[in-house]
């Protein structure tokens, strides 16, 4: 279970459904993407993303005339004829993680380390992504650490897993759980730890307006979760103590 810590004022209860969204929403077309990204037609990507009607670009475009409408606003005017093809071209850059198999990252790793055995760790991945239920950015770091068993995998690798479920809609405490999960099963390693630390717009723009908030959550796994001696050390590792 995801451990969940909340600086500041508690945020309101209440979950609503994942909101989901298909590749081919973001470019118009009906077939993902070609290339290293998305090779595999992922499980994981399928079981994040149920199946949903494809939707073309024009109708993307005509969604957000509608909502520059409801703002009380003129998208036939100078300053806004272009928002809408903005906007989906951007869609497609933030929500990219949906024709991405993380694990594919993770598949070529290295076995020559002499010998090396001892904890990986990788701090302050920065990422943004976006909250599910008000679409609203989500700023913040991630910290991974890992204790190979026979392997180790590139560094970068680490920093695209954590890019990949970032660029979906979020809850933190998911992509968390989803980032320790993949690394764990696809390396195998002895023990996965992953914190993360971010800013929600959702709760600094709008509602409570409480800025200077951040929320940190962590997934612990294997000798991570079972030996406090090795959590520790990856936690002074990390030493996010009051780090912005």
């Amino acid at each position: 279970m995801a451990r969940r810590i909340t600086r500041g004022p508690a945020t309101r209860p209440g979950i609503r459904p994942r909101l989901s969204v298909e590749r081919s929403r973001m470019d118009g077309s009906n077939t993902p993407r070609k290339g290293r990204n998305s090779r595999g037609a992922s499980a994981l990507a399928a079981a994040a993303v149920p199946a949903t009607p494809s939707v073309s670009r024009e109708q993307a475009e005509e969604a957000v005339r509608t909502l520059l409408r409801w703002a009380g606003d003129d998208p036939a005017r100078e300053g806004l004829l272009d928002t809408p093809r903005r906007v989906v071209k951007a869609y497609g850059d933030w929500f990219s993680g949906y024709s991405i198999d993380p694990r594919e990252y993770l598949k070529r790793t290295f076995e020559e380390v002499g010998g090396y055995d001892e904890m990986v760790v990788l701090r302050d991945i920065h990422f943004e992504s976006h909250c599910e239920h008000h679409m609203a950015p989500i700023i913040g770091r991630a910290h991974v650490g890992y204790l190979p068993s026979d392997r180790v995998v590139g560094i970068s690798k680490l920093a695209r897993v954590v890019e990949a479920f970032a660029r979906r809609f979020q809850v933190q405490e998911k992509m968390t759980a989803e980032i320790a999960s993949c690394i764990n099963d696809v390396l195998k390693p002895r023990g996965v730890g992953v914190v993360v630390e971010a800013a929600h717009e959702c709760m600094t723009t709008r509602g409570v307006h409480n800025r200077g908030v951040s929320m940190i959550t962590s997934k612990m796994l294997g000798h991570f979760r079972s030996d406090a001696r090795t959590r520790a050390e990856f936690l002074t590792f990390i030493d996010i103590r009051d780090r912005r």
